[in-house]
């Protein structure tokens, strides 16, 4: 009887009482954004995200946090991040009021020329093994970082990692995935399987997995500081390791390596400032999209329809056949930056889509592989500090080179080089590769507004403009914008050489309406369902009325937002 008076009860209410299963009416999967007065952190892990409330509880600044969460990814998130890989920040200085960007990516072998490639018979870098190996400055710009905008000494920034990688932690379920996937694939090279396949295999979701290696690598680096990794003990084991391998990479590209404080760059939007870092990173194709999206009405074109999608694509295009031909180390070549992002520049390439038809090809303009996981971070403090940080190995886990004893492996980053003599971004010994990962800011009116990044490879530019398009046009909240279904588009010309197949594909998460699709289809889009590589975000948004942090990390991945 009780069961069937509650039924009766429900059915004489109104539909939208018991229907609506989310705060926010929007038909996909979302749920409240995270929301807290004195320090907030969004890490695609929970055992990170907790070390970096912790961190800020202890009096550190978001820096601090940000470092202590990035060691702890490094451990328990190794498919897609790590000590042998590079970084990117961006971050908001409360004090001076200004954003300042830090590229701690490292250089190519200065003893590896193009030569060798050739005499070995290449086209292109190797994905895996000791040729893609470049100089990790992830280390480096931790230091850099701390220097600046620490407060906390390094040992106890470190210390939550240590203990993690030597007591173990519980495996996540996204993450179990990955570490299968890259076992498959990494199982063979020297040293992988010793660390990160105990038992001869990957471990699964819920299992203890511990790296006791890693653990001394990280107390080494907590005593020693930068000096440890890159002059001292590490740096000869891993100098003697890719001698007996095979390798390039030496003691003196790592003596030698350095990090760069260079300025951010930025487009506004619609009254938004977004920044993004100039190359030899990826960003600025996120302020080429904004530029040319913003002579479309997209507002008026909905979430969703078939005119958004259309010339979200085509605008794609467009930025990323710059990518291919312009985007490279800055200090081997002149890159026309302020060109790139002018709206001039934007409204002659605006004039270039057809909103009746799909091109298939677009030209650069005149002034690979993309794989892998990443991680990105985002940290702010009680003082009004904001931190955006993204570290990646690349292609997941690395090249599957794992120097003896140390726990960690080393990043193929060098992948991204062309091989084609003269190209901007042609292998060159000692220089820094075309870089997917990339940290974004936006600021309103000089005043920090939103940290927040997409994990991905090339799905990181389509990600960052996907989310500031929901946010900015569409009205979602900073939860609702990351947990919205998206695009990627493929096939676009490659910085590594690799040219666009005719038109490429429009991939699309299931959530978009069938006759959106077949709109698409119609106007020369080949389009398909897939079920991975849209990315993982995390954000902070900043309510100056209420000085009150929000925080959003989306269902793709296993981390969450949390404040106090």
């Amino acid at each position: 009887m009780r069961t069937t008076a509650v039924a009766a009860t429900l059915l004489l209410l109104p539909v939208a009482m018991y229907t609506q299963d989310r705060p926010s009416g929007r038909p996909f999967a979302t749920r409240s954004e995270a929301i807290a007065r004195n320090g907030m952190a969004a890490t695609s892990q929970p055992l990170a995200t907790g070390v970096a409330l912790d961190i800020l509880k202890a009096g550190g600044t978001a820096v601090d946090a940000a470092i202590a969460a990035n060691a702890v990814l490094g451990l328990v998130e190794p498919t897609g991040n790590g000590v042998g890989g590079d970084l990117f920040a961006i971050v908001w200085d409360a004090t001076s009021r200004r954003l300042h960007g830090l590229n701690a990516s490292g250089r190519s072998p200065r003893s590896l020329t193009i030569d060798e490639f050739k005499r070995r018979g290449l086209t292109r870098i190797p994905a895996y093994g000791p040729l893609p190996v470049s100089v990790p400055g992830a280390v480096d710009g931790w230091f850099e970082l701390h220097s600046r905008f620490g407060r906390l000494p390094m040992e106890q920034v470190l210390a939550p990692a240590i203990a993690y990688a030597r007591d173990g932690f519980p495996v996540t379920e996204v993450i179990a995935q990955y570490w299968q996937n890259g076992t498959d694939v990494l199982r063979d090279w020297p040293g992988f399987a010793d660390v990160y396949m105990p038992n001869g295999r990957a471990p699964r979701k819920g299992e203890i997995f511990k790296n006791p290696a890693l653990a001394n690598t990280l107390e080494m680096i907590a005593r020693g500081g930068r000096d440890e990794f890159y002059r001292g003990q590490i740096a000869r084991t891993i100098d003697a390791y890719m001698k007996r391998t095979g390798g390039f990479l030496s003691y003196e590209d790592l003596a030698t390596h350095q990090s760069e404080w260079i300025d951010p760059v930025s487009t506004d939007y619609r009254g938004y400032t977004v920044w993004e870092l100039p190359p030899n990173g990826q960003g600025i194709a996120v302020l080429q999209m904004l530029n040319i999206l913003e002579g479309f009405d997209i507002k008026a074109m909905g979430f969703g329809s078939a005119d958004y999608l259309h010339v979200l694509t085509e605008a794609k295009k467009l930025a990323f056949e710059d990518r291919a031909k312009f985007y490279a180390d800055p200090a081997f070549t002149e890159i026309p930056v302020d060109w790139l992002i002018s709206k001039e520049y934007a409204a002659q390439r605006r004039a270039l889509i057809d909103m009746g038809r799909a091109s298939p090809e677009y030209p650069a303009g005149d002034p690979a592989l993309e794989a892998g996981e990443t991680i990105y971070l985002t940290t702010a403090d009680s003082d009004g500090n904001m931190v955006s940080l993204i570290q990646s190995n690349y292609r997941g886990m690395g090249s599957g080179m794992t120097p003896d004893g140390l726990g960690f492996v080393l990043q193929d980053r060098g992948e991204l080089f062309n091989l084609e003599q003269g190209h901007f971004n042609s292998y060159e010994p000692g220089k820094r590769p075309f870089h997917t990962i990339i940290p974004a800011f936006v600021t309103k009116d000089g005043e920090p507004y939103i940290s927040f990044g997409v994990m991905g490879g090339a799905m990181q530019p389509q990600g960052h403009v996907q989310v500031l398009v929901n946010i900015i046009d569409f009205g979602m909240n900073l939860q609702e914008a990351g947990d919205a279904p998206r695009m990627r588009h493929t096939g676009s010309s490659q910085p590594t050489g690799e040219i666009m197949t005719r038109g490429g594909t429009v991939n699309l998460e299931f959530g978009f309406a069938d006759e959106v699709i077949r709109a698409l289809v119609a106007r020369g889009h080949e389009v398909r369902h897939t079920l991975g590589g849209y990315g993982g975000y995390q954000a902070i948004m900043y309510d100056a009325a209420n000085r009150v942090y929000f925080g959003a990390s989306e269902s793709r991945k296993d981390g969450h937002a949390a404040g106090y």
